[in-house]
């Protein structure tokens, strides 16, 4: 299990992460959001020992994990570390790299393993391609597979798929979540991306103002988030006041709409201006405006025409869900 007690950590006289507490079971996956700055990389950095804390412990287990006043070679044998950097060697192939530290001394177990792995990150036709001529993409599935080469106990990721394709980044989350799952190896996920998270977390670590602002199950924070802030971690966000929704109840309250959860409707509702149009695929991300001049998005199956008028409306069990204090 990782305990990680009262970590704070600044640079200088910045303070960065304040009272960080985090417990992890084995073969745990624990996500870390929150803005840019916030302290997410700075939070990995500490638990592997890259950063020295200003105060606080972190163990694993019955084993401490020390930072660079007691180590000069950061990192612990059970536990690995992806930074952004991937630090690759560029003069070797694919399959030197993945197998860089598994023991030469069984040579068939270090084959099996290495192509092992280069399957699971779709890089197999590469194997015997020298890094330096990958792309930023390929060079980070590298890395990801060279991470696990020796089964750690507890893995950290920081942004583990930013510099990936979409055509390879849906199969590839599968793929390396659900392999730490059957071999029960701890992963700790520090992103941005919401596709790395709500799919495969147990647990969201919402960081703000340098220290934990919100902890919970990925369902639990996305359908009742408790602000804005939390909201848009997730993606666009509505924050509609009830005196707009339903005037008739005289709340002085607000609540967090996502534009999915607004249907059109044909006669009643939040009647709305369309101003801008923003294709996504599945769906048109619509830019609106009520009549009391609150914007309003919504989402919509077929494309809307700029300056439509139409209702909106919001089911009732989402309202009662989401009225703000």
């Amino acid at each position: 299990m990782l305990q990680v007690s009262n970590l704070s950590f600044s640079y200088g006289k910045k303070a960065v992460l304040q009272n960080i507490k985090i417990t992890a079971a084995k073969g745990a996956h624990i996500s870390i959001i929150g803005e840019s700055g916030c302290g997410k990389s700075t939070l990995l950095k500490l638990i592997y020992g890259i950063l020295q804390p200003n105060e606080g412990t972190i163990f694993w287990g019955e084993n401490q994990i020390l930072g660079p006043d007691f180590n000069l070679v950061p990192g612990e044998k059970f536990m690995k570390y992806l930074s952004q950097d991937f630090d690759l060697m560029p003069f070797i192939t694919v399959e030197e790299n993945v197998s860089q530290f598994l023991s030469v001394f069984y040579p068939d177990e270090l084959n099996e393993r290495t192509q092992e792995l280069l399957e699971m990150i779709e890089m197999t036709d590469f194997a015997k391609t020298k890094v330096q001529f990958l792309s930023g993409g390929q060079q980070q599935r590298v890395a990801l597979a060279r991470v696990l080469a020796q089964k750690p106990e507890i893995l950290l990721l920081d942004e583990p798929f930013s510099h990936i394709d979409n055509s390879r980044k849906n199969s590839l989350r599968r793929n390396l979540f659900n392999y730490l799952k059957e071999e029960d190896i701890t992963c700790i996920v520090a992103s941005h991306d919401t596709n790395d998270i709500l799919g495969f977390a147990d647990e969201i670590i919402v960081i703000k103002d340098h220290t934990i602002f919100a902890k919970n199950t990925p369902e639990t924070l996305y359908n009742f988030p408790k602000n804005k802030y939390i909201a848009s971690l997730f993606g666009e966000v509505n924050l509609i006041p009830m005196s707009i929704l339903k005037p008739y109840a005289h709340l002085d309250k607000s609540i967090l709409i996502y534009p999915n959860e607004m249907h059109i409707a044909e006669k009643k509702g939040l009647k709305v201006t369309v101003k801008s149009i923003y294709f996504k695929g599945a769906h048109y991300l619509n830019e609106a405006e009520h009549v009391d001049g609150y914007p309003i998005l919504f989402n919509s199956s077929k494309k809307m025409n700029i300056g439509a008028v139409v209702f909106l409306n919001i089911a009732l069990e989402t309202i009662n869900n989401r009225i703000k204090d």
